[in-house]
């Protein structure tokens, strides 16, 4: 028996320090992009390279957010993902339960219809999208950018679907049996126990959408509109790039990702996990 244990602990063990070094291994970017971003301009080509600088130079920070107009492409930026996340939590969740728990015969046409959808690359309908907001006159707004969100994503779709079809039916029969209607069972009953799932959507949404470099490069036109990942760009000029102050910017966007990360991590694991099990 302690034989038995002895070998199950030292397994367990040492699978989790491979899948420690495993993850550091994934974590080398953001730590280069961090010490690069304390570097001083001395020590930013120097070979073999150096990971702890020997002076943390933390002005880079607020130098990085002077240099070009930070909290212009911020603000525009977080206008973006706000209406897009907003989109996908209003479309995604109805049209995901009309497929799933509204017996009609267009269910499953529907849901053929939508992983085939999914299954396109984008570079297969961005030139016909681009056409459609080129004759509406949105090219040269952020409307492209977040419009579509309304009108459902096929992927989240997929997502919701398979999480409301893990939830008991007898739940909607006894709602219907005490004259609820179908809008009020969805928004009072259906709606809240798919919480974790409209986490995962709208963590995946926002993560899409602020670092969404192609879409804001082929609509938008004027500087004034830029986002984040756009304004990047300006930090490459005609004598070079300033390295120290473009790490430091993107360590400044990529902190709101982490820390949106680990504030719903619990509820994002569910929803994958039981949208897959389904």
């Amino acid at each position: 028996m302690r034989s038995y244990k002895t070998v199950t602990t030292a397994r367990n063990t040492s699978a989790h320090l491979f899948l420690t070094a495993f993850g550091l291994f994934f974590l080398l970017p953001f730590i280069w992009m961090l010490s690069t971003s304390l570097k001083p301009d001395s020590e930013l080509f120097l070979w073999p390279p150096v990971w702890f600088p020997s002076e943390l130079v933390w002005s880079n920070y607020p130098d990085s957010v002077n240099y070009v107009p930070f909290f212009m492409y911020l603000k525009n930026t977080m206008v973006i993902t706000g209406l897009a996340t907003a989109g996908v939590l209003f479309s995604c969740p109805l049209v995901a339960y009309g497929i799933a728990r509204i017996p009609w015969k267009g269910a499953k046409p529907l849901f053929v219809i939508t992983l085939l959808v999914m299954m396109l690359p984008y570079q297969v309908t961005m030139i016909p999208i681009f056409i459609v907001f080129k004759n509406f006159g949105w090219v040269g707004t952020n409307i492209p950018l977040w419009l579509p969100a309304f009108f459902g994503a096929p992927f989240f779709i997929f997502l919701l679907r398979q999480f409301f079809m893990g939830l008991p039916k007898e739940l909607e029969d006894a709602a219907r049996i005490d004259g609820a209607s179908e809008l009020r069972i969805y928004l009072q009953i259906m709606l809240p126990l798919c919480k974790p799932a409209l986490l995962t959507i709208a963590l995946f949404q926002f993560m899409g959408s602020w670092t969404d470099y192609q879409g804001p490069l082929i609509y938008l036109n004027d500087e004034v509109q830029y986002t984040i990942m756009l304004g990047l760009q300006a930090f490459k000029t005609q004598h070079g790039a300033e390295w120290q102050m473009l790490m430091a910017a993107s360590v400044l966007i990529t902190l709101p990702i982490i820390v949106l990360y680990f504030l719903v991590q619990k509820a994002f694991i569910r929803g994958i996990t039981f949208s897959g099990i389904k």
